[in-house]
């Protein structure tokens, strides 16, 4: 079983991971549902969108954890590869509750992103145009934890090639023991 430290530092830097980099940004709350359609086949021009779903999308929900996202991949490469913004109509203008006569129904209007044959960051660039989202940048403590990480990593790498190269050299002289024992017993079957 894995050590709980080293478990805590895969976590904490998958955490980092999701809280900091492409993709963080805070949505409007008139932003009221995201739904992207592509195919799972990342050939005619899919991959883009595969790579935005993967990269960007999980530190959108992040730090949107109100806003449904949803993904529909289907089995048709030809198909189109868009997403779709929902916007609600801003608070002011909602229908009053207290009065039946007046819809319940919150307009909402639609926006399309065509993914086909764009990189994750232009497609993220175009959403954060359309929906006037805040992009969040890496805060001190998360350059500080990611700095820690990588200083960690750089230790455990230097550890590692000492313990390769300790293992080779034991590797070594067990090859020259066992090579002059079988010398010696040579030596003793010819006596």
């Amino acid at each position: 079983m894995v050590s709980v430290v080293k478990r805590m530092r895969k976590l904490q830097a998958q955490l980092l991971f999701i809280r900091s980099g492409p993709g963080a940004a805070i949505l409007p709350p008139e932003v009221a549902r995201i739904h992207m359609d592509f195919a799972l086949n990342t050939t005619k021009g899919h991959h883009g969108a595969k790579q935005f779903w993967r990269n960007h999308l999980i530190r959108l929900k992040y730090h949107n954890p109100a806003v449904p996202m949803t993904v529909n991949r289907t089995e048709d490469a030809s198909g189109p590869a868009l997403m779709t913004l929902h916007f609600s109509s801003p608070s002011g203008n909602t229908p009053n509750p207290s009065n039946p006569s007046e819809s319940t129904e919150i307009p909402t209007t639609t926006q399309t992103i065509d993914m086909r044959n764009l990189e994750s960051s232009a497609i993220f660039a175009q959403l954060t145009a359309l929906t006037k989202a805040r992009v969040l940048r890496t805060d001190l403590e998360d350059a500080k934890i990611g700095q820690d990480l990588e200083e960690q990593e750089a230790r455990n790498n230097r550890v590692r090639e000492l313990m390769q190269a300790a293992m080779a050299r034991r590797k070594r002289e067990k090859a020259i023991l066992a090579q002059a024992r079988g010398e010696v017993e040579a030596l003793k079957n010819e006596t």
